[in-house]
């Protein structure tokens, strides 16, 4: 235990001493792989996050050989740990009974035992220094010494008993149920923020001697293989838990977020990155409220909704304004009339109302709402050729007059 203990990462690899970290299984994996033990290091705002690593050759330059979260880990054996010793619960609440009622008898008992030997060693002390001739000073102030020492320790054995005594206590019947209580309700008393890390893991090591953990060719499974107390062995399989880099926003969707935000919302947004097959780092479909929480986390400034812009109107808006069909927008566009802006592909239209004033877009729009037909010209030059002649149905029926 001693060599586990050490801190100089000497012989065994691990830090087995408990501390006052949060992870529970500190000192007791080993890696399948390499044979090293896992180390913990901590992160986080606040420096509590537990994730648990095999160096491999990192080292020597390689990589790390595993690596995972610590608190999915942790919950999974505090379960296992609670089907084995759940049971015992009440067993623990009558031995903590006989232990508060009979409060500090075996201490009490020692020191009784130990104020006994120095009376009987202060009594021999002063034979020893009465007995010695007064004119031989040396001796004569050596066993005085001694027996002063003596009485000075029977004074402190006397004062630690007084302070025993004043301790005592007797248990009430309330106090009495409560302890019962514990004992049959084991689990939620492992789950109490009042049941310290320092504790639970007190207990992983009495009940458990070792853990070794492999993962499959994927790294997307954990395998581990609880060593017990006594021989018994047990085989939990999990996903891995994967790290912030992995469940990440993908750096495609968070530019898209970034350039979408000046203007739109986050409703417009997760519409989207949605169309664009992007999946959130959790392999999740994006809302508004993922968005928002992808903007918070990257420090990306933006907004729950769109904000109106005077000068720029969507494909809806343009359509209301000319009074036409949201497809007699998109036909003046595609024939390079009518400029529109996008932030990215799949984004809301932004057309400047300007444009819509502008020739020939105001002459088309007006002759389509006298004639019920869409006439596209490809310039300004009067005698140039139409593109293309077309009797928009729904825009004749809609306008013609």
């Amino acid at each position: 235990m001693t060599r586990r203990n050490s801190v100089n990462w000497q012989g065994d690899e691990s830090m087995s001493a408990i501390r006052a970290g949060q992870g529970l299984l500190v000192g007791l994996l080993r890696c399948g792989h390499c044979g090293r033990k896992l180390h913990v290091r901590y992160w986080g705002v606040r420096g509590t996050h537990a994730r648990y690593l095999c160096k491999g050759d990192y080292d020597d330059g390689g990589q790390y050989c595993i690596g995972f979260g610590g608190a999915l880990v942790d919950r999974q054996f505090s379960q296992e740990l609670l089907k084995v010793i759940s049971h015992f619960g009440v067993e623990a609440s009558l031995r903590a009974l006989e232990e508060l009622s009979t409060g500090d008898a075996a201490q009490r008992a020692a020191l009784s035992s130990k104020l006994e030997q120095l009376e009987y060693e202060a009594k021999k002390a002063f034979e020893q220094y009465d007995a010695v001739d007064a004119r031989n000073r040396l001796a004569a102030a050596e066993l005085e010494r001694r027996w002063n020492e003596k009485l000075e320790d029977i004074g402190t054995v006397k004062e630690r008993l007084s302070s025993l005594d004043g301790k005592r206590f007797s248990l009430s019947s309330e106090e009495e149920a409560r302890i019962r209580l514990m004992g049959e309700t084991f689990t939620e008393v492992w789950h109490s923020d009042r049941c310290p890390p320092r504790l639970k893991k007190m207990m992983f090591r009495t009940a458990i001697e070792e853990i070794i953990v492999r993962t499959d060719k994927e790294k997307k499974l954990l395998q581990f293989t609880i060593h017990w107390k006594g021989g018994a062995h047990t085989q939990v399989e999990m996903e891995r838990p994967r790290s912030a880099a992995e469940t990440g926003t993908p750096v495609e969707a968070l530019e898209i977020i970034r350039r979408m935000a000046v203007r739109h919302g986050d409703d417009q947004i997760a519409s989207v990155l949605n169309r664009l097959g992007y999946c959130t780092g959790k392999e999740k479909r994006w809302n508004q409220n993922r968005v928002a929480t992808a903007r918070r986390n990257h420090s990306i400034v933006g907004q729950k909704r769109a904000v109106p812009d005077p000068d720029r109107v969507s494909l809806s808006e343009a359509a209301r304004v000319c009074g036409v069909s949201h497809r007699t927008i998109e036909r003046l566009v595609q024939a390079g009339l009518l400029k529109r802006e996008q932030t990215t592909p799949r984004a809301p239209w932004e057309i400047r109302r300007s444009d819509l004033d502008a020739e020939p877009v105001r002459s088309i729009v007006e002759q389509l709402r006298r004639t019920g037909k869409l006439v596209l010209r490809g310039g300004c030059a009067e005698d140039q050729t139409h593109l293309f002649a077309e009797n928009e149905g729904d825009d004749n029926a809609r306008h013609h007059e």
